[in-house]
């Protein structure tokens, strides 16, 4: 039986401990870096290694290509992308050439993933920035609007979708306020629960179809004052219930210093709080056995979650990007 865990492994190759360690632990799926990174024959490679040790071909293998700033695949081997941002500007000016450059550049994403054998990519954001928050968003987010926000992340769902990749809105329910970078310190919003309603929520409530989520390390003081969303169960209950989302809830990176306290006990209270799948990314074999000792199996309502979100990868067919690279440029262009 599979587990309620995503890992990471150290390099561009999976060394025989790692082997023996994934065989053991049985994670749901994977999720790779920079670190992990060389050429397409490698990645391949190295993802069919990690799909072995868990005995399905099919498994979760996720990536942060977002495009811009974040980027895990890079020149010389694929073509950067821009960032969300440059879309929202389209937008301002072009509403349906911009959705349409939106979806085209997140099908040529998923291409390049799905050509590595990628299934999962951590994209759209959905976060609505506001003046003053820290920009460890910035131009990730599409825009201030959180209805120009839906109508483009919708567009990056399609695209991914149509080209195999199954996409995974974050951070729900919402990163924009956040006044420092969840990777080094724990935020704080005070924003009223109308306010978030109203504005940050917006984005994510439109969009609840999607088949993954991933969580913010905000804390909420209108909500729960004391946690995080990804361990507050009060949080959790929000974006279950106002949010309305149903899909696979999986968490930020456990390692990012927004969370505090030992790695087990984050795992722990995570899975605790109604998260579905607990993110482990930093590939230390050490950390990684301390998510185990909380880590739970996957069944129940989690396990149903989880063959939903896979029940919706397609194969994708008909697509010329040579064709799509010239419509895209043109349109940016424009």
């Amino acid at each position: 039986m599979r587990n309620r865990v995503i890992f990471g492994c150290s390099g561009p190759v999976l060394e025989a401990v790692e082997r023996d360690f994934f065989r053991a632990a049985q994670p749901w799926g994977f999720i790779l870096f920079g670190r992990n990174i060389v050429d397409r024959e490698q990645v391949h490679t190295l993802v069919q290694a990690l799909r072995e040790t868990i005995g399905d071909a099919r498994a979760p293998v996720l990536i942060d290509q977002e495009g811009g700033r974040v980027a895990r695949l890079k020149a010389p081997h694929w073509k950067p992308r821009p960032p969300q941002s440059v879309f929202g500007a389209l937008h301002e000016t072009a509403p349906e050439p911009a959705q349409e450059a939106t979806y085209l550049n997140a099908r040529l994403i998923a291409y390049d993933l799905a050509e590595i054998g990628i299934n999962v990519d951590c994209l759209p954001v959905l976060d609505v920035p506001v003046p003053g928050a820290h920009d460890v968003i910035g131009d990730r987010a599409f825009a201030s609007d959180p209805l120009v926000v839906t109508a483009m992340g919708r567009a990056v769902m399609a695209g991914l979708t149509e080209g195999g990749v199954l996409p995974v809105m974050k951070h729900i329910p919402g990163h924009g306020r956040a006044g420092c970078d969840t990777h080094l310190e724990l935020p704080h919003v005070t924003a009223s629960l109308d306010e978030l309603s109203t504005t940050d929520f917006v984005t994510f409530r439109g969009l609840n179809t999607c088949p993954m989520a991933m969580t913010a390390h905000v804390v909420y003081d209108a909500i729960d004052p004391n946690r995080p969303a990804t361990t507050s169960p009060r949080v959790l209950k929000v974006i279950r219930e106002e949010i309305g989302y149903q899909g696979l809830l999986m968490t930020d990176d456990l390692s990012m210093e927004a969370l505090s306290g030992p790695i087990s006990a984050r795992a722990k209270a995570a899975l605790f709080a109604g998260c579905d799948v607990v993110l482990h990314c930093n590939g230390s074999r050490t950390e990684m056995e301390e998510v185990m000792a909380e880590a739970k199996p996957l069944e129940g309502v989690s396990l149903k979650r989880a063959e939903a979100a896979l029940g919706q990868l397609t194969e994708p067919c008909g697509f010329d990007p040579r064709a799509a690279e010239e419509r895209l440029k043109e349109l940016l262009a424009a």
